[in-house]
Order: structure tokens, then sequence, then C-alpha cells
């Protein structure tokens, strides 16, 4: 049997400014890229951030007035109290933070500064995180199948640490077109034991293919094309998620300290 392989394809673009059409970005680098346009079944990865600009979403701090709050929790974490404000406003809860973050809770997802992004930003400006990735990733998808007649799917990728970990990789926050998730439960390992709790994150996986020829500094590579992956293409939609309390990070820490997720005045 021939060991499964598969093909990642940068996509150089222009600057992305508020108001382009990211579509037209993406197809227009395809184009120039190795892979020559998209083709069906494959999986086109974007950078929230490129996302999000194209969106709209740039905050200027200079517009920000910090509340009390953020005043406090900048001295406290060594932040602008701009930054903090605009961090503030995201987020659903912070949890708390160290020096220079805050790890805040926001659609049911843990994660710092709640995804705002200072790089890849003009100068006194931040980057939001796309207000609905899920919705992104559709009207991607839907463009470039209807401008170029390939159905692919799309994952809006962004970059987090893990548990313990030093360093980034991606992580889906939108799909649309492949299932996030592949459930192998059932199936046997090497030894013939059934497998009862392995489920592959495969948008994840894909990200973090997709962000070794993407890059996080001045590259100009805010998109990729993942070919040959083998994905079934068609109406999936969303990234799967579990409750904090299924976590396993999250549940140990709630276990040892409850009040983590309760909305009070220190921990929000």
């Amino acid at each position: 049997m021939t060991p499964p392989s598969f093909s990642v394809y940068g996509l150089a673009t222009p600057l992305v400014r508020p108001g382009d059409d990211m579509a037209a970005h993406l197809l227009s680098a395809a184009e120039r890229s190795e892979c020559r346009g998209f083709e069906g079944g494959d999986v086109v990865v974007v950078a929230e951030s490129a996302v999000a600009t194209a969106e709209g979403r740039v905050v200027r701090l200079a517009d920000v007035e910090p509340s009390a709050k953020a005043l406090r929790l900048a001295e406290e974490y060594h932040m602008d109290p701009r930054h903090v404000e605009a961090v503030l406003r995201e987020s659903d809860r912070v949890v708390g933070g160290i020096p220079g973050f805050l790890l805040c809770m926001k659609n049911g997802t843990l994660l710092p500064n709640a995804g705002i992004d200072a790089s890849n930003a003009p100068t006194g400006s931040v980057v939001l995180l796309p207000l609905d990735p899920e919705a992104s990733a559709q009207q991607i998808r839907t463009a470039i199948r209807e401008r170029s007649g390939a159905d692919v799917g799309v994952i809006v990728a962004d970059s987090r640490t893990h548990a313990m970990r030093l360093g980034c990789c991606g992580v889906a926050i939108g799909c649309s077109g492949i299932p996030s998730v592949i459930d192998e439960r059932g199936k046997k390992d090497l030894f013939g034991r059934e497998l009862e709790v392995t489920k592959r994150a495969v948008a994840d996986c894909i990200a973090s293919a997709a962000e070794l020829v993407m890059g996080e500094a001045d590259e100009c590579v805010p998109a990729a094309v993942v070919r040959g992956i083998g994905l079934p293409v068609g109406d999936y939609a969303g990234v799967a998620a579990i409750d904090a309390s299924e976590c396993l990070f999250m549940g140990v820490a709630l276990h040892a300290d409850p009040s983590l997720l309760v909305d009070d005045e220190r921990k929000t």
C-alpha cells in the first residue's frame, strides 16, 4: 500500500486592507502559485488576521478609552490600558493572566487576549478576531466555488499556544466544507485493540501544516492550499468544541478552583 501524502502551497497576496475582497485575493494568488489555481478537494487555510482585516475588524488604540477595570488589569499585568480595554470588550470573561497577556473565555474557547493580535496590524492598532469565523469560512468557500468552479474546504486559522509547551502552532477557529474532527473510535490499533477515545482534530492539524509555509512575520503569505489530504468535501460546518468541564486542562483547574469561571468582579 502506498503511504498517504499531501502538498502545501503558500498563497502570497498584496497587503490586505479593510474592505478588500478576500476571495479575490486568494483566487489571484492561487493562479500565481505552483498549485495553479484551486481544484476540487483542496483545503484553503486563511489566517484570521487577514480575514479580520478585510472585514474591517481593526481598532485604533487612540480611539479606545480605558475603563477603571482596564486600568487596574493593565497595571497588574504590565499592559497598555487601551489594549486591555479592547480585550475586555471582546471577552466573555477574563480568567487570569501573566505579564503581557490576559487569559480569556470567548465563545466557549480559552485563549490569550481574546484573540486580539497586535502583530501584523497597522502601527497603533490591533486586529480583533473575525466577528463570526464560521460565516467567514463559508463566505470564502462559496465565493471560490462560484468564481472558479472548485468545491474546496476552507479553514480560518489562528496561532495558539498549548499547555506547558513553548511556541505556537495552528488551530482552526472557522471551518466550512470539511469535517473538523474525525472519529477514530472502533478502529483497531497495530495490535488489534479497538480504539475507544481517539478523535483526530484534522482541521487543527491542517492549520498547523499550512502555517509552516504561511509564517508569522512579514512574509505576506496569509493563506495556503493543502492538496491531496483526502478529506470529504461537502456540507460540513463548524469547529467541534467541548465544555470547559470536559477539558482535561480546564477540568483539573476547575476542580482545584471552581471560582475560575465565576463571573465576579475580580475574575471578569
